[in-house]
Order: C-alpha cells, then sequence, then structure tokens
C-alpha cells in the first residue's frame, strides 16, 4: 500500500471546499500543506486566502498574479485557432487548468513536495484537465483527489466538518448557493442546482459580467482592434498589455451585453452538462481575430485552420494543452499567423458584435480583381475551363450512370 505524501501543493482559493480539504490532508494525510491561489483576473479579494491558510497553520504560501502569462501564453494561443468547442464555448475554464497546472508543479519543485492535490470533483472535467497536465509536466508526482477519496459528500457533511474544525464558514454559505461559479479574465462559468433543467431559462441574476442586450444602450460603440502576427495589441490605437486588452475588452463587451451563451455540451467522461458562460471580451477578440484573417489569411490555410480547429479545441477541452498533438498543431497556427497583422473595426449593439472595417499592410484583397466595374487584370473567359475542368469528374460519373441505366 502506497504511504502518504509528507509535503503537498494544494490549489487553494479560500473557499469553503478547499479550506475543508486543506484540513483534511493535515487530519487524514498527516502531510504539510502549501497553498498555492492563482491570480487569474477572477474579481475576486486574494488576501483573506493568506489569512485563512495562516490561521490553518499553512507555512509556505503562494498567491501569484498569473494574468498577463494567462492571456498571452494561453489564451493568445488558443484565439489565433479561433477555438471553439461544440461550435459555441470559446473554453474559458478549459484553457485556465493546464496554467494553474504548470504554477503547482513550479511550485512543488521548488519547495520539495512530492504530492499535488486540486479540489475538482469526479464528476466533471476539470479532474482530467489537472491530471493530465500534473502527469504531462512531472510523471512521478503523486495526486491527492479528495472527492475520489472521501465520504464528505452532501452539503451537511461539509459543513459538519468545518464545524468540528472551527473552519470559518461566511453566512452566505450555510445554505446551498443557487448555483456554482467559476471565473477568470476570460469568462466566467455558472452551472448546476438551479441550472441544471435546460428546458428553464436562467435568471437574470445569474449574469455578472453583462447586462441583457435588452438593457444595453440604444447607441452602438465602434472600436478599432489592432492585431500583430495573429495576436490583439491595440484597442483605437492605444498599446496595451495582453492583460489590460482582455480586461477592457470585457467591459465595452459587458456593457453592451456581449458574449452570453447557455450551452448544453459533452463532457469528456460521457455526461452532458448545462452551463451559461460569459465571454464578452472573448466573444470581441474572436469575431476581430476572424476579421483581420480574412484580409490577409489564403484561402487554402484559412480553410485548413478551419478544419483543424474543431480537433485543436477538443483537445483544450479534454486537458491535452501539454500534447504533442496540440503542440503540433499550434505549430501549424502559428505560421498561418505570420502576416495577420492590421486592424479591424467593429459595432457593439445590444448583444451583437459586427465587423464593419478592416485593413492591412499584408491585405490579399484585390479590389481591381474583384470589381464589377471594367478591369485589365482578369480574363473572365478563363472562367469556362476553369469550371469544365472541375466538372469533368461529375460528367464522367453521369456518363456512366446513364450507360448503366441508372437515373438521378
Amino acid at each position: 500500500m502506497a504511504s502518504n505524501p509528507k509535503k503537498v501543493v494544494l490549489a487553494y482559493s479560500g473557499g469553503l471546499d478547499t479550506s475543508i480539504i486543506l484540513k483534511w490532508l493535515q487530519e487524514e494525510k498527516g502531510c504539510e500543506v502549501v497553498t498555492f491561489t492563482a491570480d487569474l483576473g477572477q474579481g475576486e479579494e486574494l488576501e483573506p486566502a493568506r489569512r485563512k491558510a495562516e490561521a490553518a497553520g499553512v507555512k509556505e504560501i503562494f498567491i501569484d498574479d498569473l494574468r498577463e502569462e494567462f492571456v498571452r501564453d494561453f489564451v493568445f494561443p488558443m484565439f489565433r485557432a479561433n477555438a471553439l468547442y461544440e461550435g459555441l464555448y470559446l473554453l474559458g475554464t478549459s484553457i485556465a487548468r493546464p496554467l494553474i497546472s504548470k504554477r503547482q508543479i513550479e511550485i512543488a519543485n521548488m519547495v520539495g513536495a512530492d504530492a499535488v492535490c486540486h479540489g475538482a470533483t469526479g464528476k466533471g472535467n476539470d479532474q482530467v484537465r489537472f491530471e493530465l497536465a500534473y502527469y504531462a509536466l512531472n510523471p512521478d508526482i503523486k495526486i491527492i483527489a479528495p472527492w475520489r477519496e472521501w465520504d464528505l459528500n452532501s452539503r451537511t457533511k461539509l459543513i459538519e466538518y468545518a464545524e468540528k474544525h472551527d473552519i470559518e464558514i461566511a453566512t452566505d454559505k450555510r445554505g446551498e448557493a443557487p448555483f456554482s461559479v467559476d471565473a477568470n479574465l476570460l469568462h466566467t462559468s455558472s452551472e448546476g442546482k438551479a441550472l441544471e433543467d435546460p428546458a428553464v431559462e436562467a435568471p437574470e441574476f445569474v449574469y455578472q459580467r453583462t447586462v441583457s442586450p435588452e438593457a444595453a444602450p440604444d447607441q452602438a460603440t465602434y472600436i478599432e482592434v489592432g492585431f500583430e502576427r495573429g495576436d490583439a495589441v491595440s484597442i483605437d490605437g492605444v498599446d496595451m498589455s495582453p492583460a489590460t486588452l482582455l480586461t477592457k475588452l470585457n467591459e465595452l463587451g459587458g456593457a453592451n451585453g456581449i458574449g452570453r451563451l447557455d450551452l448544453l455540451e459533452n463532457r469528456f467522461i460521457g455526461m452532458k452538462s448545462r452551463g451559461i458562460y460569459e465571454t464578452p471580451g472573448g466573444t470581441i477578440l474572436l469575431m476581430a481575430h476572424r476579421g483581420i484573417e480574412q484580409i490577409t489569411l489564403d484561402k487554402g490555410a484559412m480553410h485548413l485552420k478551419d478544419e483543424l480547429m474543431p480537433k485543436y479545441a477538443e483537445l483544450i477541452y479534454n486537458g491535452y494543452w501539454y500534447s504533442p498533438e496540440r503542440e503540433m498543431i499550434q505549430a501549424a497556427v502559428d505560421k498561418s499567423q505570420e502576416m495577420v497583422t492590421g486592424t479591424v473595426r467593429l459595432k457593439l449593439y445590444k448583444g451583437n458584435c459586427d465587423i464593419v472595417g478592416r485593413a492591412s499592410p499584408y491585405s490579399l484583397y484585390s479590389q481591381e480583381h474583384v470589381t464589377f466595374e471594367e478591369d485589365d487584370v482578369y480574363d473572365q473567359a478563363d472562367a469556362g475551363g476553369f469550371i469544365k475542368i472541375n466538372a469533368l469528374r461529375l460528367r464522367l460519373l453521369r456518363a456512366r450512370d446513364k450507360k448503366a441505366g441508372k437515373n438521378a
């Protein structure tokens, strides 16, 4: 039987569940706990997590601001691929997990820990995402997943355990929360409890970052997003860091009711779940990126990217960020972005984000070729031969079928 680890790095939010996990690791596993809290732009005050960890006797506490790294090294590479899971989901939770896992493993190496621990349940995708990343980064690491081990399988048992061990419980946490929330700089995700019936419209109070489209301003907002090599670098001519830029797009999108999604998705482990997502800045960013690609990407490259995208998105959703196949697709995507530079003008209005202009020094758009007026660069008669060559196999198939007596 494997012995308990001596030292574990816990992904710690300071909330009820991870506070209970912290005490459980100390009491049941008998190991020293190091806490790690990641600031990914979730919008919460993180110092209370430090105070709670100190009160629990934790000697090594890490609270890291990872917002710039998150957007620069994870969100932006994903958006170069225009990644959407099942055609709609912008992967806000999925893309955060490889960064949290990476930093956990780095801290474990730094402090000499032999294990890591997460608070994901045994029903969801996050357990898979965390653990695939842990193993990819450290094949020998021990992993503790309390929700797959302990018997604290109800809210009542969690509260009783917390009270028994003098774990602080906020007043509003003693009752059953109406839904569960995960948030970072890219999105908010709400699911469970009051949202479990997919036939019932989500109540307005679920939405945290966006006004309803009906309540958005009656006047449209116009913005211009600048790109260099596939990454957004400016808004209205003002250069910004990745995290600053996404924060600004969130403000603009949220104020105009942009980025809401009610999705019934297929989890990796096999069940369907209903999630309410808000991705205001990401929705604008995706539209803007597709706009700049329209004018700079070759047709073949663009269509191949669109064929690769569903596989790329599925890899991220399923937790394979650190897989060779994701890195192979990323290399192809990044190669395609070498000339994806320029500006895109967008109109934001009552939940809609529309491209209204695009320009690039590397534009492939030729007004001379496409004009309805007379031109000297294109011979329209050439289209006849082009069509006949492309129709040849269809004509041969039809001739064969007629000879065989088949009716089309």
